[in-house]
């Protein structure tokens, strides 16, 4: 059963950094570009980061870094200097083969992790 399990969300002051984790199982990460969305209440999924299955990131939200471990089978999003309006539920995603900007385009998806910044 394919699974993607994000962690490491939760309550954090502005300027703090977090680093959010995704758990794949029932596949092999290495052959699909992994991305990070997030989704504010009453807006659409947004775009965050991608790391395709060379190791290379792209970033669509300033102060957000994606990287991955293919060994352990986890993806990973560092944010820094954080701010209420990063307020959002955070979600990992798989794609095959290809990196996207577009959430339609994906093939797995967890259940997402809440982070809240307040000031």
């Amino acid at each position: 059963q394919v699974q993607l399990v994000e962690s490491g969300g939760g309550l954090v002051q502005a300027g703090a950094s977090l680093r959010l984790s995704c758990s794949a199982s029932g596949f092999s990460i290495q052959t699909y570009a992994m991305g990070w969305f997030r989704q504010a209440p009453g807006e659409e999924r947004e775009f965050v980061a991608v790391i395709d299955v060379y190791g290379v990131d792209t970033s669509g939200v300033g102060r957000f870094t994606i990287s991955r471990d293919n060994a352990k089978n986890e993806v990973y999003l560092q944010g820094n200097s954080l701010k209420p309006e990063d307020t959002a539920v955070y979600y990992c995603a798989a794609k095959r083969l290809r990196p996207s900007f577009s959430p339609w385009e994906y093939d797995y998806w967890g259940q997402g992790t809440q982070v809240t910044v307040v000031s």
